[in-house]
């Protein structure tokens, strides 16, 4: 699918798709035809999300940093 299909289909601007794609930080894409068009596969797409929203703390408990109990900070001792 091109760039405004794919936004479309994550629920994201083409512009945070294109910036993604810039930093190398959003879902693979490849170039196809003379033009050289930004392409996306759906699969891979499905497969970045997946991957993504288990890193979230808001989609995965595990991660939660409200659930987690607190850390003591290591005392520093004067020279």
């Amino acid at each position: 699918m091109n760039v405004q299909n794919a936004a479309s289909y994550m629920g994201i601007s083409v512009n945070t798709l294109y910036v993604w794609r810039h930093r190398r930080q959003g879902p693979p894409s490849f170039r196809m035809g003379p033009g050289g068009r930004v392409m996306y596969r759906r699969d891979l797409l499905d497969a970045w999300l997946t991957e993504h929203q288990n890193v979230d703390s808001r989609s995965n408990p595990a991660r939660d940093p409200v659930r987690k109990a607190p850390q003591r900070r290591p005392v520093r001792r004067a020279a």
